[in-house]
């Protein structure tokens, strides 16, 4: 019985494979398989089975049935070609070539068979000379390398020829196969920087994508080795060897993005242990007095990129509560570093910013009040911890790392400002006649100021202190910080005029002296630098703005300072991006409803007052001076900026600039022709979701009314459309709607290509939703992008698919009272009618309005409504006899007649064409006849 049901199932499966279904004809042979025991029976259930695995692409199972039916009967020539065939696909190709070998012995006639010999003999060949030639470059490389009479350029070529190499899996393995790492780590210890560069760049190659190869390197090398090469005090050494670093930990924690090959599939390596000693040493590295500044810098970059969590979603923070416990106290060191200070560890401009950074991302990556109540703890222990009356230095410390935490977590920093004494300590560092210590006591007062309350305290306490450093320093990094924090003191108040916290004109002489600075070209870039962030805070005031954007030398001076950003201080565009947001007022503004004001005067409550010049006439005013000073290259050169040193706070504030300056519609030539629109698309691309939407609504203004050629030349016209789609959103605004429309209206009328593109994004539902919509405007523009994207064939086949009410939407919207919309819709609808027979009939199955509302197109008083009413009658006429009966039985035939006999002067010659060819398509079934 099992032997008949299962010759039963082998029948069956091979109907299944006959009709194509070789999943269902797989199943039914492995169902026969387990009923037989019949060896005959059994070659061919597996022969079959493997013909399966190949048809299906499942080579490794395909060889595997195909080696059980050649157990059975070593000469089964059709097991062993589907072998050879399964093997040849695997990448296996002398034991493929060894199989169809077999097969031709057996029938040396069989084409078939000679044809994959030739094949396989060729590809063997090749595979074989491009490993005994990579090999033996590799080897001829390394002794270029490792001989010290080298000539210099042939040390170069051999150095850049390896680096290439090891980015190529190929070139990668042969490396690793032909003891490469012993020898790279030989050329690390010939101290010679190209050639220790040369190196990590290889390892780096060898690591990318390969996590049991990054695992081997990262043990061969060790760690404690790597950190040292990344501590030596050397700019490109130290990025070189964090670039290395990152690509371990990428391959090992599976962030790396390229597929994995071959058997490292099938590897599972715990990399925690790993992952785990990396961050050790990274931490010990902030603390280590031997490490150099770019090395900690870099050290910072890395816990920064791998400790915080990419996504809030997932639920494991092991790694961030892992560097809390351990590594919280070597960070809050750093932060508090003095460069001025006997003790300071060697530093970089951006090591303290860097580090603030980290606590700031620590802190939000942690999941609940005890968690943070932890962190806090530490915080405020290690602080209290350095308070020493004996000892002025701790003190100093103690501060700077208070300063160092406000501008990481604000909300941590205030908290620690309310420790007992932190406050009092500021103002009397400010007092001391150490330099160092006014220094620190400065930064930390402008960076607590940040909230209006501490800003009351410190303008009650420390402001006359603040002053008298001014006048009596002789320091220029004093005074100019002094400065900058009197700035921020004087803006505490925001844009509110009523809670101006100086003297009248106070804020203008602040300003002053700002530009002045500016515009001192003696002066060196760090102290002007500072002077941009005092007016950051000082251009919230409309005064300061106003007499900012008319100082033309000190407009310069700034736009020249952010050109000139592209170095390692990262906090000029921050400053010059703020400044701009300012004199363009578009800052987020709270909407004033009349009624809560009327109710805050009568309870007596403070409300906002907006300045004289915040109008919008002095804002317009602003924009044309920026403009004309060349904001827009400046700030496509500031887009352009290295991801660190543009932060994705800069990148919102860049945006909202743009926004503010494409207002005009006027103005956007200008934008455009100065590379405007190209700087656009990365800041609507990545950043804040705010700033993405500003950035995309920006671009929308600019593809509403310019040539998409000319503003986004090139393949850029493509990144544009999704920014667009993205507005296309209930949750935004009706203007940002209405533009992205207007927009991809633009766009879709360039080629079928950008429709293509415009389509893939899956804009069609949010298009097809704002046609429904309430609001002229926006169902005009929705109905008018629709219309250019019917042209488009995948479009079409929306509407040609049953069980949609795309059609009737259209013709409905030709019967609406608004001329333009039904301009759009007859346009969409003589062009889909046109394009298919199906979509004729379809029309006037979707409402019994469907000819009424024809006939009101053709008698339309717009004639460019007529003209596409009377394409449509054409169409429908043209589609079917039946149909066209249909047609001339109604009155639309009189209309056509009336139409028809009119005389075509220049205005009306195509409308009157187009009916006489309805006619004459009427004579043509014979159902009118013409008059002698």
């Amino acid at each position: 019985m099992a032997e008949a049901e299962a010759v039963q199932l082998k029948e069956e499966g091979n109907r299944h494979f006959q009709r194509q279904d070789y999943k269902a004809a797989a199943k039914s042979y492995s169902q026969a398989l387990k009923l037989t025991k019949d060896k005959a029976l059994l070659a061919t259930l597996y022969r079959n089975r493997a013909a399966c695995g190949l048809k299906t692409e499942s080579y490794v199972q395909a060889a595997s049935d195909a080696s059980r039916a050649i157990d059975i009967n070593s000469s089964d020539i059709k097991a062993l070609y589907r072998r050879c065939q399964a093997l040849e696909h695997l990448g296996k190709l002398a034991q493929a070539f060894k199989d169809v070998q077999c097969c031709a012995t057996l029938e040396p006639r069989n084409q078939n068979f000679q044809e994959t010999l030739r094949r396989l003999n060729t590809s063997i060949q090749e595979k074989l000379r491009v490993q005994f030639s990579t090999d033996s470059r590799v080897q001829k490389m390394f002794e270029i390398l490792l001989d010290g009479n080298s000539e210099a350029d042939k040390l170069e070529k051999a150095a850049n020829n390896l680096i290439v190499l090891s980015r190529e899996e190929a070139g990668a393995e042969r490396i690793f196969q032909n003891n490469g790492v012993a020898l790279l780590l030989q050329l690390l210890d010939t101290k010679r920087p190209e050639l220790m560069l040369a190196a990590v760049r290889t390892l780096s190659g060898m690591c990318s994508g390969h996590r049991a190869r990054a695992t081997a390197i990262l043990h061969a090398v060790r760690i404690d080795r790597i950190c040292s090469l990344m501590a030596v005090e050397n700019e490109e050494l130290p990025l070189t060897v964090c670039n290395l670093l990152q690509a371990i930990i990428d391959a090992l924690s599976g962030e790396d993005k390229r597929e994995h090959r071959g058997k490292e599939e099938a590897l599972v390596l715990d990399a925690k242990k790993d992952m785990k000693q990396i961050t050790s040493h990274l931490l010990d590295m902030l603390v280590s007095k031997k490490v150099s500044g770019q090395g900690r810098d870099q050290a910072l970059n890395l816990l920064n990129k791998n400790v915080p969590r990419k996504d809030l979603a997932i639920h494991d923070n092991s790694r961030t509560i892992y560097v809390v416990d351990n590594g919280l106290r070597k960070i809050l060191k750093v932060v508090g570093q003095v460069p001025d200070l006997p003790s300071c560890l060697p530093l970089t401009d951006n090591t303290r910013m860097l580090a603030s950074i980290l606590i700031n991302k620590l802190y939000d990556d942690l999941r609940c009040d005890p968690e943070r109540d932890h962190f806090r703890k530490i915080c405020e222990e290690y602080i209290t911890g350095k308070f020493d009356p004996q000892d002025m230095d701790k003190n100093v410390i103690a501060i700077q790392t208070v300063s160092g935490i406000l501008q990481g977590p604000f909300d941590l920093g205030n908290q620690l400002l309310g420790l007992k004494g932190v406050m009092e300590m500021m103002v009397a560092l400010c007092g001391s006649e150490r330099e160092a210590d006014q220094l620190v006591a400065v930064e930390a007062l402008i960076h607590a100021s940040t909230k209006l309350s501490r800003a009351t305290f410190i303008i009650t306490n420390g402001v006359s202190l603040l002053k008298e450093i001014y006048k009596t320093t002789k320091n220029e990094k004093i005074k100019i910080r002094t400065l900058v924090g009197l700035c921020k003191l004087g803006s505490a108040g925001g844009t509110d005029y009523g809670l101006r916290q100086f003297a009248e004109g106070s804020t203008e002489k602040l300003a002053k002296q700002c530009r002045k600075w500016l515009c001192n070209t003696s002066t060196d870039t760090r102290t002007r630098r500072w002077a941009v962030e005092g007016l950051a805070y000082l251009t919230l005031d409309a005064d300061v703005k106003d007499d900012f954007v008319q100082d033309i030398p000190a407009l310069q001076a700034v736009l020249e300072l952010a050109k000139a950003s592209m170095t390692p201080d990262k906090t000029v565009l921050y400053s010059v991006a703020t400044t701009l947001v300012n004199c363009t007022n578009s800052y987020d503004v709270n909407e004033v409803i009349p009624e809560l004001v009327q109710l805050a005067k009568f309870s007596k409550q403070h409300v906002p007052e907006e300045h004289p010049k915040d109008k919008k006439d002095f804002v317009d005013m602003r924009v044309k001076r920026l403009l004309n000073a060349g904001v827009i290259s400046v700030l496509a050169c500031m887009v352009k900026a290295d991801n660190a040193i543009l932060t994705d706070q800069t990148k919102e504030l860049l945006a909202r600039v743009f926004l503010a300056l494409c207002d005009n519609p006027k103005d956007r030539g200008t934008i455009v022709a100065q590379g405007g629109g190209k700087a656009l698309i990365p800041l609507a691309l990545e950043g804040t979701d705010v700033g993405k939407v500003k950035a995309a609504h920006a671009l929308a203004k600019i593809a509403a009314v310019s040539n998409p050629d000319i503003a986004f030349p090139g393949e850029r016209v493509y990144e544009v459309v999704r920014p667009l789609v993205s507005l296309l959103n209930t949750q935004r605004d009706g203007l940002q709607n209405y533009e992205a429309l207007l927009g991809l209206t633009n766009l879709s009328e360039r080629s079928d290509k950008l429709r293509q593109k415009i389509f893939k994004e899956k804009a069609l539902p949010d298009i097809e939703n704002y046609m429904f919509e309430n609001h002229d405007q926006l169902r005009q523009a929705a109905t008018e992008c629709m219309c250019n994207m019917v042209v488009n064939k995948e479009v079409q086949e929306r509407f040609l698919a049953d069980g949609n009410d795309r059609l009737k939407l259209v013709v409905l919207l030709c019967g609406e009272d608004d001329d333009k919309v039904q301009n759009a819709a007859a346009g969409a609808l003589a062009m889909l009618t046109a394009a298919h027979k199906k979509l004729c009939f379809k029309m006037t199955q979707v409402t019994t309005q469907w000819l009424e509302i024809l006939q009101r197109l053709c008698l339309h008083d717009r004639l460019s409504v007529q003209h596409r009413g009377l394409v449509i009658a054409y169409n429908l006429l043209a589609a079917d006899a039946e149909l066209a009966k249909k047609l001339v039985e109604s009155e639309l035939l009189e209309i056509l007649t009336v139409v028809g006999k009119q005389e075509p002067d220049e205005k009306r010659a195509a409308v009157v064409q187009t009916a006489r060819e309805c006619l004459i398509k009427c004579m043509d079934y014979g159902f009118i006849k013409p008059v002698s």
